[in-house]
């Protein structure tokens, strides 16, 4: 059998502010149905990777493909379009809104006939059922009001509706920046399932994490960015936690691509 082909893909991507270059022809790959982590030190460019690959900024150089097919995204909108979602660290929610209007948010259901296309009206009982259905599916259904104010939800509960909605429209890819940064232990666990849960699904995962030990958890793969570019690709069961932070730091040399 022929080995699969990546989903995502970049080659060469150059991006620079200034005289700061941020992206140094910076390689990547995504294949289907895998976590693949991306790790690195502050200033790295992981941030700078991801918002390239997510439409948030455009590189001066380089190639991204998805399906073997060259794309270029000028604006998250046209890479939401493609099927490419991000969850930042900031989450991007709004807090005085209810769960079923975040889920939905950009994406308003409108009600069929005379009454969407005229009056504009919202279907709010199809946006109410299918984000029960979308949590359900992920096993995140512990609220009892889906109109709950997300300000009222704990930090985990945030991050799974944030979660939920990507995955829910997400067709092809999630980008997920920093899940567990700010969450306790028990909330942590819950978003780590999360993530194993998406990828039981089928659906590819990128996980930017600073988290070694979650890092080396879920991850089927190990993207290590150092001075703007890819230096390795390495393996949870072929490397150690302290390999890839020898290797993260530059401490410890590594074949470009092991992986």
């Amino acid at each position: 059998m022929s080995a699969p082909s990546p989903i995502l893909q970049a080659t060469g991507l150059v991006k620079r502010y200034g005289r700061v270059t941020a992206l140094d022809r910076a390689d990547f790959d995504l294949y289907p149905g895998e976590v693949l982590a991306v790790i690195g030190d502050n200033g790295a460019g992981k941030s700078s990777l991801i918002k390239a690959l997510s439409g948030a900024v455009v590189p001066d150089a380089g190639e991204i493909r998805m399906h073997g097919k060259p794309v270029r995204f000028h604006n998250p909108m046209e890479a939401r379009a493609a099927g490419i979602e991000t969850v930042y660290q900031t989450l991007a929610v709004a807090p005085a809104l209810g769960i079923a209007d975040n889920l939905f948010l950009g994406r308003e259901l409108r009600k069929p006939g005379i009454l969407g296309s005229v009056f504009r009206m919202l279907d709010k009982a199809a946006m109410q059922r299918q984000a029960r259905e979308k949590l359900s599916d992920l096993g995140l259904l512990t609220i009892q009001n889906i109109n709950q104010a997300v300000e009222t939800l704990s930090g985990g509960q945030r991050q799974g509706v944030s979660v939920a909605r990507s995955a829910a429209f997400g067709s092809q890819v999630v980008i997920l920046d920093e899940p567990t940064a700010a969450l306790g232990v028990k909330e942590s666990r819950r978003v780590l399932n999360l993530i194993r849960q998406l990828r039981d699904k089928g659906m590819p995962i990128v996980l930017i994490s600073h988290n070694m030990p979650h890092v080396f958890e879920v991850a089927d793969r190990i993207h290590v960015h150092r001075l703007g570019r890819r230096i390795a690709v390495i393996r949870p069961d072929t490397h150690t936690m302290s390999d890839a932070v020898a290797i993260m730091t530059g401490a410890m040399e590594a074949n470009p691509i092991v992986a």
